[in-house]
């Protein structure tokens, strides 16, 4: 039965209003529902967002001028003195025979060296260097290595340095500094046992004295523990080593060396022929009157900073 006319648009009003109803329904429920997933995602709710985007600034320091990481960055950026002594251990073997020009050299800082305003090298940096050039000695001439060490590595940063080279020891030395040349009893604590330092400086145990060698009344510095000595370098009499540097009075690190060492220690037939005080400075010549001349990983050293 076909509807009337009038039925016909009864029909589509109703359908409309139905229709407009639902959709005034409907469109606040999707706008909630938009808003919660801005909210839930808001990086990806404004692609391009400047703000979303954008790095968070750093916050300003308590006196209001630079940042927070612009001064944890200063704070923790060294500056290496001119006299700043270098105790290093020689990571890999040098050689007359084996050894090439160019070739990259390492030493590990073997304790913690004391900076101004609190700074420090922490123990275990790295000082860098290379092989300026190797004389394998034929013809009768000396077996000669010449070497730098020009960067000092530390977790943070890596810095130019010149130095030059005050002591040098075998590690049969070093291992003997280390070791109590009276063994312990049975009520001694072994680390409080007292030690010789290279160079006859004796350490009355952990965190105690140390006094020269020759005379227990001279009061040269102080154990730090761990191996580590703090004491004022001197000159070394009849010996081109001298004492303080630059206006560098400070306590310096010398693991276990004695403030006044200078030259070589334990190992035969090699001499210091150039340290790099002079010019060249920087440059450190070693050499020998044997056949070959070998310098093995583990070898100790003095590096003193300088000024080139």
């Amino acid at each position: 039965m076909e509807r009337s006319e009038s039925e016909k648009t009864i029909m589509n009003t109703r359908r409309a209003t139905t229709n407009r109803g639902l959709a005034e329904f409907l469109w606040p429920l999707l706008g909630v529902l938009l808003c919660a997933a801005f909210l839930t995602h808001p990086s990806v709710a404004q692609p391009g967002n400047s703000r979303a985007e954008a790095p968070a600034a750093s916050s300003p320091g308590p006196d209001g001028s630079g940042t927070v990481d612009e001064k944890e960055a200063v704070k923790n950026e060294i500056k290496v003195a001119p006299g700043t002594i270098l105790p290093v251990r020689l990571n890999s073997s040098l050689s007359s025979s084996k050894s090439k020009a160019n070739e990259v050299i390492s030493a590990r800082i073997m304790q913690d060296v004391p900076l101004a305003g609190g700074a420090k090298i922490p123990e275990g940096s790295q000082v860098l260097g290379y092989v300026v050039e190797v004389d394998a000695g034929k013809g009768g001439s000396p077996a000669r290595i010449s070497l730098r060490f020009d960067k000092l590595r530390t977790a943070r940063q890596t810095i130019p340095i010149t130095t030059n080279l005050r002591a040098i020891a075998g590690f049969m030395e070093i291992l003997s500094a280390q070791t109590p040349p009276i063994g312990a009893g049975e009520s001694d604590v072994y680390r409080w046992l007292d030690t010789v330092q290279v160079g006859g400086d004796v350490v009355y145990g952990d965190g105690g004295i140390v006094t020269k060698g020759d005379d227990g009344s001279h009061v040269v510095g102080k154990s730090v523990g761990g191996g580590g000595v703090l004491g004022q370098v001197s000159a070394k009499e009849g010996t081109k080593c001298r004492g303080p540097l630059y206006g560098n009075n400070s306590p310096q690190a010398l693991w276990v060396f004695s403030s006044d060492a200078c030259g070589t220690y334990g190992l035969a037939h090699l001499e210091i022929s150039h340290a790099g005080r002079s010019e060249p400075v920087g440059l450190i010549v070693l050499g020998s009157d044997a056949k070959e001349l070998t310098i093995h990983s583990g070898t100790g050293m003095l590096l003193r900073v300088t000024v080139q």
